[in-house]
């Protein structure tokens, strides 16, 4: 039966993959989307273009901000389940202006959640982040450790989300899914992040810059795992786990409806080899400055992702070196390289 989706930030780099697929298999999809100016608008655009004219696609542009027209959005639309992706990305963004990951990650959410409560919408899936483990050394990171100690405001604010869905979830009967994205990386992706920096460096012969003198290790998921991860997620509500105890609570199940997991690809790579990789697949040599650690950086990232695989047998798919593949050979299309 098909269904008819909210996608917020629907131009971005996950939900437009996510909406493109979402409508490949015959869903409705009402996507909004700033489009502002964080990042290169252009791209933004050329992925839109990939569906906007889909029939069963219809774009909305709005701010998460706008608390009365997402009132109306949800007043207007009957939807059957909502994926929030929409958000103020980017951790070193957030050191230079803080508010704007209030307005956008924490009021915004607000007005998704008071949407869904009063539309009584069947599921909310949303954007969480591996950043929510700040301060953890504990590797891999388990969706069961604490995320008290996080490193960035952005990070501050996913755990946010996460709090601000179990209150309601537990206050309104709402079932909620948060899913803590490792480094998304693949084509169509933003021109903020690494790969895409780095590329484009290598390729004009630049240097590039690798913090922590190159010794982070992250575990780079490619967009397909994570579109996956969605869609198993948007389809099976989460559920109260009834076997919660208060006085060793589980912290990502509750007695509400309220669900946490990890989505990585559960094998990290050093940015040191990560570059050695894409040195291969662009047949250039990188020009690399070493510096050390940035304020807001987690050194290291690892996803245990045993609970997705669990309830939804979910099991990455893409392998770095294809991933990276995949990139560059978007990369050098789209950008006439």
């Amino acid at each position: 039966m098909h269904k008819k989706i909210l996608v917020t930030g629907s131009s971005g780099f996950i939900g437009s993959a996510l909406t493109e697929w979402l409508l490949n298999r015959g869903d409705f999809v009402v996507g909004i989307d700033n489009h502002n100016d964080y990042y290169d608008v252009s791209l933004k655009e050329a992925r839109l273009n990939r569906f906007v004219k889909h029939p069963h696609y219809e774009h909305l542009r709005m701010d998460l901000a706008d608390r009365q027209g997402i009132s109306e959005l949800f007043e207007n639309y009957k939807f059957d389940c909502v994926a929030h992706l929409a958000a103020q990305a980017g951790i070193r963004y957030s050191l230079i202006n803080p508010l704007a990951y209030i307005d956008s990650n924490i009021s915004g959410f607000a007005h998704i959640l008071e949407g869904c409560r009063h539309s009584q919408i069947g599921h909310l899936v949303y954007a969480s982040s591996s950043s929510v483990y700040g301060a953890n050394e504990k590797m891999p990171f388990s969706a069961r450790d604490n995320v008290d100690h996080p490193l960035s405001l952005y990070a501050a604010s996913k755990k946010s989300n996460e709090l601000m869905a179990h209150a309601y979830s537990h206050l309104y009967n709402l079932p909620t899914t948060g899913l803590r994205f490792f480094t998304v990386y693949g084509p169509w992706g933003r021109p903020d992040m690494a790969l895409a920096k780095f590329t484009k460096a290598i390729l004009a012969g630049q240097p590039i810059q690798l913090y922590n003198y190159g010794k982070h290790r992250r575990d780079f998921t490619y967009i397909d795992d994570i579109v996956e991860s969605i869609v198993l997620s948007l389809d099976r509500p989460a559920t109260p786990n009834n076997l919660w105890n208060g006085k060793i609570p589980d912290p990502c199940t509750s007695r509400a409806p309220w669900r946490v997991y990890n989505v990585g690809s559960n094998s990290p790579v050093e940015l040191l080899d990560y570059v050695t990789l894409l040195e291969n697949s662009l047949g250039r040599k990188a020009i690399v400055e070493m510096l050390p650690i940035q304020a807001g950086d987690v050194p290291d990232t690892y996803a245990d992702v045993r609970e997705l695989f669990e309830d939804f047998g979910y099991r990455p798919k893409t392998t770095v070196i294809e991933g990276i593949k995949k990139f560059t050979d978007w990369y050098c299309r789209y950008y006439k390289v």
